[in-house]
């Protein structure tokens, strides 16, 4: 699974005219499930996503998560994430999972963030076409891939 975490002061995101989700300041998570990823691999990043410390401590310094701001999480689901770009200019998605697979991690993923935060993780609708408004603040932005566990 791979995911891109950015920082916001505000993140919303619209499916089919209908706001399906909304949040002040927090994380924009947009989530790509690939062929192979496991429940272990929604949860390791469940963990990251809660425990991550980018969000300013009284001192201007990232040493605050998104649990310990009481921030929301917005998480969309976007295969792209998983597209191959080595042959050619237009993208390949073969790795990405299909819905009998990624829609269960998604949600997984989305509800482990929601019990370590205590709240629930907003949403964009699975498969849609979204529009997602954002501010990102810093900008900080940030991608992690489960495989790598880096």
């Amino acid at each position: 699974m791979r995911i891109v975490i950015q920082r916001v002061s505000r993140a919303s995101v619209t499916a089919d005219g209908e706001l399906t989700g909304s949040i002040g300041p927090g994380l924009m998570v947009l989530v790509g499930v690939e062929h192979g990823d496991t429940p272990d691999d929604a949860a390791w990043l469940a963990g990251k996503t809660a425990g991550l410390r980018i969000f300013n401590d009284e001192c201007g310094v990232m040493n605050r998560s998104v649990a310990d701001t009481g921030g929301g999480v917005l998480a969309v689901s976007q295969f792209t994430l998983t597209a191959g770009t080595r042959k050619g200019n237009r993208p390949s998605y073969i790795r990405a999972a299909g819905h009998d697979v990624a829609v269960p991690l998604y949600e997984l993923y989305c509800r482990l963030v929601g019990e370590a935060l205590g709240t629930t993780v907003q949403k964009g609708r699975f498969g849609a076409d979204m529009q997602v408004d954002l501010t990102n603040d810093g900008p900080v932005t940030i991608i992690i891939d489960s495989r790598l566990r880096e």
